[in-house]
């Protein structure tokens, strides 16, 4: 599957994939905004990309590479996580991973493309992020494409500075 947007497209993992993910997953720099804590294989995460494929209804995920349009460099991942049939629900998380191709727009396509495909294709009725009250830029990316604020958790993530309160941020799907 591809998702294809003005200036980027959105694929599939693939099993060339293997370097790129080893060196997003491994970033330490990036640790501080997701539940990672500990370095992982390249046998870990060749085994993962074995599995990718399975649909989104089994793994209760989707994870996309973000690819630049005109080159198809991959320059960081999005994923909608904790996918909840059910109640048509899921979490959406990026990394925009190339310095160079932050504060361009990118993850806001991405996300807009995921999007769109999460309410189209998957029905979702709600989509949430949750993002450290102090990562001012993704507060502003998320509210700059329709989520809303709707609580803090409190002391939720632990860093090396210490806890940290997360904002919970939700996008109902509008029923025009």
């Amino acid at each position: 599957m591809t998702l294809t947007g003005a200036h980027l497209t959105l694929r599939a993992l693939e099993p060339e994939d293997l370097d790129f993910l080893y060196a997003v997953e491994n970033n330490q720099d990036i640790w501080s905004v997701s539940d990672t804590v500990t370095p992982y294989s390249k046998a870990v995460l060749k085994d993962y990309l074995a599995n990718a494929h399975r649909p989104i209804y089994e793994t209760l995920q989707l994870r996309m590479v973000i690819c630049l349009k005109q080159t198809q460099q991959p320059i960081g991942l999005v994923d909608l996580f904790d996918f909840d049939p059910k109640h048509r629900k899921a979490g959406v998380g990026i990394v925009i991973s190339e310095n160079t191709e932050r504060q361009k727009g990118r993850a806001k396509e991405a996300i807009e493309l995921l999007l769109n495909y999460g309410f189209r294709h998957l029905k979702l009725h709600q989509v949430y992020a949750l993002v450290a009250v102090h990562n001012v830029p993704s507060i502003k990316l998320f509210e700059g494409l329709g989520f809303s604020c709707s609580g803090v958790l409190k002391s939720w993530w632990l860093t090396s500075d210490g806890y940290t309160d997360l904002n919970v941020f939700q996008r109902v799907r509008s029923e025009k």
